[in-house]
């Protein structure tokens, strides 16, 4: 009974001991906490209040009765997701798409990111930031027909000037789906590559250049100053920002999809993603439940394909893991 007793005590002393050091921590920080609750508040707002929406994927909505008025449906909202003939044409395109963005994305990052950290010129390097960043903040709209002032079959620059040049007949881009899995991922890499780059280069000047002077007197080529130093050391950043990309993994850009094609008919079958086909459905049939549905089947799967990723992570290197 005495070692039970010491034991409580031990165990009650040590709570007192963390609750008066959390106390201490919060008195001292309250400043910095305090700074902190316009943006708790603000993510309540946006993001938490309007979770109880996905009620409406189990309802048969109308807007007479409201979101509690209306009567519940079950699983049908999400029976036509599923038993379209295009859910297996839909899923496909997604995750397909959206593995190529990662691992492309992710290579060309990393490439203009060490290219970038080797120019020594500051100014020189902030102009190559701020251009390799521009495509990243156009809207979608303004690339839709950037891309259309390229692959317009009469007056595109592609059909106008590189085909003559070589004697070659003019494609009709806008017709012929075989060629869209290439446009969409070169717009796609030339969107955000850049964007990506910016925060690995962030990362790269972070280190210390001790490890750099070391490795040149060693006799270390950039190549291997590189790849043993530069890549090991931003790993964690690499690590978490594919595993964000992983946890969006089945949505699509959706003004990549729809607006870039011009929601053309005949590129449906190659540009058709989920987002894209929820959203024709809507405007056919104006089914909120059925819309609601295939955003909350998208926010299930990416959380357990995030979750699945990270304790792939977790197995080879813990501290690099989200959580």
């Amino acid at each position: 009974m005495g070692n039970v007793r010491v034991y409580t005590t031990s165990w009650r002393g040590g709570s007192v001991s963390k609750l008066s050091r959390l106390k201490r921590d919060v008195k001292k920080y309250k400043w910095l906490l305090l700074m902190t609750v316009p943006g708790i508040i603000y993510l309540f707002i946006n993001n938490y209040i309007p979770m109880y929406g996905v009620i409406l994927a189990f309802k048969d909505y109308n807007y007479v009765d409201g979101i509690w008025g209306s009567a519940w449906s079950g699983l049908d909202n999400f029976k036509f997701l599923f038993n379209t003939e295009d859910a297996y044409i839909i899923t496909r395109n997604t995750l397909l798409y959206n593995t190529v963005f990662i691992l492309l994305n992710l290579i060309l990052s990393v490439l203009i990111a060490l290219l970038i950290n080797e120019i020594k010129d500051k100014v020189i390097s902030r102009f190559y930031q701020s251009t390799f960043l521009l495509p990243h903040i156009i809207s979608m709209v303004v690339v839709a027909y950037l891309v259309f002032s390229f692959l317009n079959a009469e007056n595109g620059l592609v059909n106008r000037l590189l085909f003559k040049w070589f004697s070659m007949d003019g494609i009709s881009w806008y017709g012929e789906p075989k060629y869209w899995p290439y446009v969409l991922v070169i717009v796609n890499a030339w969107k955000n590559a850049g964007y990506l780059s910016i925060i690995y280069f962030a990362s790269i000047i972070g280190i210390d250049k001790e490890y750099y002077e070391a490795a040149t007197i060693d006799g270390a080529s950039k190549w291997k100053q590189m790849t043993r130093i530069t890549i090991p050391l931003i790993m964690p950043v690499i690590v978490t920002m594919t595993l964000l990309a992983v946890s969006t993994i089945l949505r699509s850009d959706f003004g990549l999809f729809y607006q870039v094609p011009m929601n053309t008919g005949a590129l449906i079958p190659t540009t058709q993603t989920i987002d894209t086909f929820v959203y024709r459905a809507m405007l056919q049939s104006g089914d909120i439940g059925m819309s609601t549905a295939a955003g909350f089947y998208q926010s299930v799967i990416c959380f357990f394909l995030i979750l699945i990723a990270n304790a792939a992570v977790r197995r080879i290197n813990k501290q690099s893991a989200l959580f």
